[in-house]
């Protein structure tokens, strides 16, 4: 099946508890779907970001098989990563949250919805990981081996809006860092990322969006997840992608609310174990859990060695954490990106 057809509806905008989402049910694994509240059964509602849905519905069906997940059904919201953030401090009823960026669950705990210890574990935190590629058309027409390549002539790159996607602040980090990675200052990073912004053609509202774009026509160089590009290729697109030997490790957190059902608790137990971390790995992400079984992995560039690891391969933290890059970044009123993109008049 076509990516195309596989992704066109999966992304949900959940903007308010009023507008909250389309509900996407899921049954127990062995048995035929089974409604919501139905005797024997216990409703758990996920609400996370678009790009990991089918990750996380291959996890539920392999805690189905467990004692705890056994009368477990599912209601799901997907979205950009910040807009799903807002929507569950706005009332979208939420048990379990898969978010893009630390700081959409760092805005539940600030509204009392998640406790201020979400981090203690020894993941800290984070379910599963990535890297941010460079996704080009198949053959590589234009030639780009590196991020200098996307500020040439006739390059026209699409990305996600960091006003609302996750996977968008991710790509832009990754962008400007990767300067001072291969010992650029900050002044250069400023103006490269200036000239990034000046080839973008697009800026959809998520990173599923952005795929969906990239995968229609709208541009020739698509900013992703390298787990994004695995599982757009599974899927039977037909296009390339390239690690960077100077890029950012994704981290992406999942944490259970203050009131869910203690089932929620069961089930981050089971993302976090070994069997769990096999299913993000299967679609393309890198295991939080050492030990956790590669084995081969489809669509990949070498499906036996499907994690490379890039030379210069930096962290969020090398940017000094998420406050201080929240901060001087993406603040509305003095962010370095809101600046450049209203300079180069890519707002939208």
């Amino acid at each position: 099946m076509s990516i195309r057809k596989l992704l066109r509806v999966r992304s949900v905008a959940a903007l308010s508890a009023i507008t909250a989402a389309v509900l996407l049910l899921t049954g127990c694994v062995g048995s035929a779907a089974t409604a919501p509240g139905d005797a024997g059964t216990t409703t758990l509602h996920l609400v996370g970001y678009a790009v990991p849905k089918e990750a996380n519905n291959a996890i539920q069906k392999k805690f189905a098989q467990t004692p705890e997940g056994r009368d477990v059904v599912w209601e799901e919201s997907y979205g950009a990563s910040g807009d799903q953030s807002r929507a569950v401090v706005n009332g979208l009823q939420a048990d379990y949250v898969n978010f893009s960026l630390e700081g959409d669950v760092i805005r539940l705990v600030k509204a009392g919805l998640v406790e201020e210890n979400w981090k203690s574990g020894p993941t800290k935190g984070i379910v599963s990981d990535s890297t941010v590629v460079i996704v080009v058309q198949k053959g590589n027409p234009l030639g780009i081996k590196d991020w200098s390549d996307l500020v040439k002539p006739g390059v026209k790159i699409v990305t996600p809006n960091p006003a609302s996607s996750g996977s968008a602040r991710w790509n832009i980090l990754a962008a400007y860092h990767q300067v001072i990675a291969n010992g650029g200052t900050e002044a250069e990073a400023k103006e490269y990322l200036t000239k990034f912004f000046n080839h973008v053609a697009s800026l959809p509202g998520s990173g599923r969006d952005a795929t969906n774009a990239f995968l229609e026509g709208a541009a020739n160089v698509l900013i992703s997840y390298e787990n994004e590009a695995i599982l757009a290729r599974q899927s039977g697109e037909d296009f390339d992608y390239i690690v960077p030997d100077a890029t950012i490790k994704i981290e992406n957190p999942g944490a259970v609310l203050k009131n869910a059902n203690p089932k929620a608790n069961a089930y981050l137990d089971f993302v976090l174990s070994k069997s769990g971390q096999e299913e993000f790995v299967k679609k393309g992400f890198r295991p939080v859990v050492a030990d956790t079984p590669i084995g081969e992995v489809a669509g990949a560039n070498d499906p036996a060695k499907p994690f490379p690891v890039p030379p210069k391969l930096f962290t969020i933290s090398d940017l000094g954490g998420w406050d201080a890059v929240n901060a001087k970044f993406f603040d509305e009123a003095t962010g370095l990106v809101p600046q450049i993109q209203q300079a180069t008049g890519r707002s939208q």
